[in-house]
């Protein structure tokens, strides 16, 4: 075949896989731990993994903790695994009103100036100085995938989020390009509600042309 003959061709392949569904992945309140913060907390315990998450290597952990804050408490909160450098804890807006918390809109890692929290376990406690986040919506994705969606680590995009009986238009969605990662959008449980994506069947759609560079 020509190549003036296959080039329309691809084109039309490539617009509809830009179009193929985002999978769905919905983030309820959270932590992560640094290992000394874990031990702490569970001396001498391994973390025990429960349910391997899709991004490769992550996992829910069988133990979790109690989040107290100045007004409230939240109990059963799941760590993630593996264990990282620094400790971190992602919640939503309404549990930072649960908790009496103004816990600031962050990227994963980007935690200065964030509120302090405590973790309390069966077997400890710490006083957390900072890491208290509501995590920025965001989709990971491969380099593959960028160059499919024409996108690039640190941008933000629109997405179209079909749930149960819902349709919404999400602003401000994060792009998150590594190679060990794989396509997924991740919102928290107020994002979900509102879109009504407790349903399995609710999937994601980023939006042609809404591609922009995020302000620092």
């Amino acid at each position: 075949m020509e190549k003036t003959l296959l080039e329309p061709v691809v084109s039309k392949i490539l617009d509809e896989m830009r179009l193929r569904p985002i999978p769905l992945g919905v983030s309820n309140r959270h932590l992560h731990l640094s290992v000394q913060d874990y031990q702490q907390l569970f001396p001498n315990q391994p973390l025990i993994e429960k349910k391997a998450l899709l991004q490769p290597g992550q996992f829910a952990a069988e133990q979790t903790v109690t989040l107290v804050g100045p007004k409230g408490s939240l109990k059963n909160v799941r760590i993630l695994g593996p264990l990282r450098s620094h400790s971190q804890v992602e919640i939503s807006r309404t549990d930072a009103r649960t908790l009496g918390i103004h816990a600031p809109l962050r990227m994963s890692g980007n935690l200065d100036q964030t509120p302090a929290i405590r973790l309390v376990s069966p077997y400890g406690e710490l006083e957390l100085p900072q890491g208290v986040i509501v995590a920025q919506r965001h989709i990971h994705m491969s380099p593959l995938d960028a160059l499919l969606y024409r996108v690039k680590h640190g941008d933000c995009v629109q997405v179209a989020i079909q749930g149960s009986g819902r349709r919404l238009i999400l602003d401000d969605v994060a792009i998150r390009v590594s190679p060990q990662m794989k396509l997924e959008m991740h919102i928290d449980t107020d994002e979900a509600n509102a879109a009504g994506a407790d349903d399995p069947a609710a999937f994601a759609t980023l939006r042609p042309s809404s591609a922009r560079t995020q302000q620092p």
